[in-house]
């Protein structure tokens, strides 16, 4: 055999070696897939409904994708969409934005991206609120935010920074920055 030849076989005998070496290492490392960091269960085009104590409906809500952790008590959704109802048992508002959480735990739902907050009732006078992040507690119903705030209601359209709802207590309170425009028909 001559050089050339030595030498082509020397550098395909690398390569394969080396190639081996790396899909070994590949195999090893799926192999160690902490599973504390896969969800427990996942589910598609989720519809779910949550009651109180007194076994009256708390909450419903349908998400695109939904994963659940069960070791950190934490559920995430894609496009998830709240139906809220407050102590009266009357759902009164419709939540939904691009991506959401639920802190079992705690009963905190925290959405963000694109929130809306539509009134399901024509009369109410505030229609709709739209944030980029917004806190809800299911246990109190009281939701909050530190973001811009964009209120439409019958007749007027409010702007401020921060939100403090009470939906429980009926009541919306803009914290800061407040502006708004009232239109008289």
């Amino acid at each position: 055999m001559n050089r050339v030849t030595l030498a082509i076989i020397a550098f395909f005998g690398t390569a394969l070696l080396l190639y081996w070496q790396v899909q070994s290492k590949k195999s090893e490392q799926e192999l160690d897939i902490d599973m504390s960091q896969r969800p427990d269960y996942i589910i598609d085009d989720l519809r779910s409904i949550e009651y109180n104590e007194l076994g009256l409906v708390n909450s419903k809500v349908s998400a695109k994708h939904m994963e659940h952790f069960d070791s950190a008590n934490m559920t995430y959704f894609t496009e998830p969409v709240y139906l809220i109802y407050p102590d009266d048992g009357q759902a009164q508002w419709r939540l939904q934005s691009a991506k959401g959480s639920h802190n079992k735990l705690t009963g905190k739902v925290s959405l963000e991206n694109n929130v809306i907050i539509d009134s399901i009732s024509p009369e109410e006078p505030i229609q709709t609120l739209s944030t980029s992040y917004l806190e809800l507690d299911l246990n109190t119903m009281i939701m909050t935010s530190d973001e811009m705030i964009h209120v439409t209601g019958n007749e007027f359209v409010i702007q401020g920074l921060g939100l403090y709802a009470d939906l429980n207590a009926q009541s919306v309170k803009l914290v800061s920055q407040v502006e708004g425009i009232y239109e008289a028909k």
